[in-house]
């Protein structure tokens, strides 16, 4: 190499590509060392300036739709061309003058490991990224150079986010209102609750703030993943599932799911990711505390910040298995109460993980697209705490031998629930009622552009009893996802507890309807277990219980209501207020077993947040944050916490 091409570096801004953007910033120019004499490249080109054009008003980011980043430097999509400006000491002569820009990254780069990226703009000359003058006019030359769609995600020297929309990357989203929506938008809605009573959380995903993609990079390279593997998607993906959690890696977020957050932030008082990545990233350790949609969230923002297309889902009834199969297994004993002490596996009220956007190379062609990764910290893979991604059309259709983890997510929205009555004498179990739609009841995300949510069930599974849906289950048994073969009768007593909407602090009637469809009398003897649980399924305490005797004659209809008192429960709640009902009965005549399950989400008090004066972009507005408690006692120890997107960092109150 000539000394003008090493000169032309050293005056040329560093340049530095993590994932989708791409982040010039120049350094100042140092053209010798203190005291040496500057060499005459006398004939050569001399290089007086490098402008990367990396202002808002400027070609670069208007065209790469990165203007929302908050950063100072120029941050471009890979697959996409940049310009840059560059200023020789005289007039550009193609002819004979050759220059060229230099892209390095990683402490030792090789041409051979694409960390090393010389880039030509003469025609005879190929290289990894494409290079071409765009304008030459006096002693100013335009560059135009595209990275490969497949360029290493990571620091070159300074920083450069690799953000891409080119159809040849592999996480190319042809649907522009999901591609705005799973890449660009900084807010969004996570749904929580009941399946027939849904909730909205909203979140402040800020892949845009300062300091946040600072922040993502150093999740990889607190993760020590090569350089080299932060162009693929799918290894990104996977190592950032297993670092967003705090095993094994000393990752970004502490779970805790036991209500006592005396150490930490509870997680349901979280309101976006920046402060969380932040914290992160300036303290070297583990933020505390989360739960599934915080994991969620978070995440969220981590594949979005390096362009991956990413969006939050929740799955209702989510299967929580400790025995790797398809059966959510529920214990009973020879009456048909529930046995607490053997039932082991628990069904998460709801459960959020999160889908991103990305071909799948390594599987066989129509797997790609949707991948669901979770970094809830639940199961191991491969001796970490981990999951996916996973295709979603994999699971979908039981194709659960490709990697990574499918049979675990698949048993999360296809498990059965399985009622077995255990047999004092010799401990046996047989199986007395299989419930196959309970588990995986509703998938659903939001709605593109829209507060509105979207239900995605069917991208996961067919209609249940359809065909199609025993084949699958067919085709993972192949794969070792195990079911419950047997099919017991069904019982000719019907019983169902209707939807309930209660608020907390509210005395309600606990309804149960009975049906018998029989022609002869049917005796009943049932077990009412009313249980305070967090969304986990995990019950933090009992407080109904009632045993009634149901006497139906045939073909007739009956109605049990049970008063259930707000001083049962209210000092009993734990947080998001969940109560869980089951009731179980044998029907005497026939020794058949009868269930139904309903779970309850207390709605809780709303706050209201109101803006006054005039909304001008530079000028102050006031908001008022306004909460009355509606209950006869005092509320102690309440946080109250205001983040404003974009216009106003998180704010904290306390009042004992």
């Amino acid at each position: 190499l000539s000394l003008s091409w090493h000169l032309s570096l050293s005056l040329s801004p560093s340049l530095s590509l993590p994932p989708p953007p791409l982040s010039l910033s120049p350094r100042p120019p140092p053209l010798s060392l203190p005291g040496s004499p500057a060499p005459s490249l006398s004939p050569f080109l001399d290089i007086w300036d490098v402008n990367m054009l990396r202002r808002p008003d400027e070609v670069n980011t208007p065209q790469h739709s990165t203007h929302l980043y908050a950063s100072d430097h120029l941050i471009v999509r890979r697959g996409q061309e940049f310009q840059l400006k560059v200023t020789f000491d005289r007039p550009y002569k193609p002819s004979d003058d050759q220059f060229a820009v230099e892209f390095v990254i990683g402490g030792s780069p090789q041409y051979s490991k694409g960390t090393y990226i010389p880039v030509s703009v003469a025609k005879d000359r190929q290289s990894p990224w494409a290079g071409r003058v765009v304008d030459s006019t006096d002693n100013v030359v335009t560059v135009g150079i595209t990275p490969a769609p497949d360029c290493i995600v990571g620091k070159w020297r300074t920083y450069v986010a690799v953000v891409t929309y080119s159809t040849s990357d592999s996480v190319f989203l042809d649907d522009a209102d999901e591609r705005e929506e799973c890449v660009l938008n900084e807010v969004g809605v996570i749904y929580h609750g009941a399946y027939d009573d849904m909730s909205e959380r909203p979140w402040n995903f800020g892949q845009f703030d300062y300091g946040v993609l600072d922040a993502c990079l150093f999740i990889m390279d607190k993760a020590a993943m090569p350089i080299t593997n932060r162009g693929d998607a799918i290894k990104v993906a996977r190592k950032a599932s297993a670092m967003l959690n705090s095993h094994d890696d000393d990752g970004v977020l502490v779970g805790n799911w036991s209500g006592d957050y005396t150490y930490g932030v509870a997680p349901t008082s979280w309101t976006g990711s920046t402060e969380i990545l932040l914290n992160y990233s300036s303290s070297k350790t583990p933020v505390c505390y989360a739960q599934c949609w915080v994991y969620a969230a978070v995440f969220n923002t981590f594949l979005r910040c390096l362009g991956i297309p990413a969006r939050v889902v929740t799955n209702f009834f989510s299967a929580h298995d400790n025995d790797g199969n398809l059966k959510t297994d529920v214990i009973l004993d020879e009456n048909g109460r529930i046995d607490k002490h053997r039932t082991k596996d628990s069904i998460w009220n709801y459960h959020c993980w999160n889908e991103c956007y990305m071909s799948r190379p390594d599987l066989p062609q129509g797997f790609g697209g949707w991948q669901a990764v979770d970094a809830t910290p639940q199961e191991t893979s491969d001796g970490i705490y981990r999951c996916g991604p996973a295709s979603v059309q994999a699971i979908k259709h039981g194709q659960i031998c490709f990697p990574f983890d499918a049979p675990f997510l698949f048993a999360e929205v296809n498990s059965d629930v399985v009622f077995y009555s255990r047999n004092p004498r010799d401990g046996t179990l047989e199986p007395v009622k299989v419930n196959s739609s309970h588990v995986g009841r509703m998938v659903v995300t939001k709605v593109p552009g829209q507060d509105a949510r979207r239900d995605i069930t069917d991208q996961y599974k067919f209609p249940e009893g359809s065909p199609e849906e025993r084949t699958v289950l067919e085709k993972a048994e192949e794969y070792g996802c195990h079911r419950e073969k047997a099919t017991p009768p069904e019982a000719d007593v019907e019983l169902d507890m209707p939807l309930m909407e209660v608020r907390v602090g509210d005395d309600f009637e606990l309804k149960l309807e009975f049906n018998n469809t029989s022609d002869q009398a049917r005796t009943v003897d049932v077990y009412v277990s009313g249980n305070v649980v967090y969304y986990t399924g995990v019950t933090s305490s009992e407080f109904l219980f009632k045993t009634p005797r149901v006497i139906l004659d045939p073909k007739k209809a009956e109605k049990q209501v049970m008063e259930v008192h707000s001083q049962d429960y209210m000092r009993k709640l734990v947080e998001q207020a969940n109560l869980h009902f089951i009731a179980t009965g044998k029907v005497k005549e026939t020794g058949q077993i009868i269930t139904s399950m309903r779970v309850v989400t207390l709605h809780t008090p709303k706050l209201s947040v109101e803006v006054s004066g005039l909304a001008k972009v530079s000028e102050e507005m006031m908001v008022t944050v306004e909460f009355t408690n509606p209950f006869k006692f005092n509320l102690e120890d309440v946080y109250v916490r205001v983040e404003g997107p974009g216009v106003m960092p998180p704010k904290y109150k306390h009042y004992r």
